[in-house]
């Protein structure tokens, strides 16, 4: 695992170590646990951003078939 060193506020590292008596959890798991929340929303709302821009982009064409028609197809049986 690759160390960082982070400056945080006083008031951060103050809550950080009330969170810590209280949970029980080192300071650094409760900064690691943070991180990976941050990450895993942004990481998220990027990919909606993506799919959102994505969005109609074939909408003009004309040499493939309806979503509608695809559906009709899978719902033959």
């Amino acid at each position: 695992m690759q160390e960082t060193q982070i400056s945080l506020t006083e008031t951060i590292e103050n809550a950080l170590d009330e969170i810590s008596q209280r949970t029980g959890k080192p300071v650094k798991e409760l900064i690691r646990e943070a991180i990976e929340v941050f990450v895993s929303e942004n990481h998220l709302a990027n990919r909606r951003a993506l799919m959102q821009k994505a969005r109609g982009i074939w909408a003009d064409r004309e040499d493939i078939e309806s979503i509608e028609s695809i559906r009709e197809e899978w719902n033959r049986f």
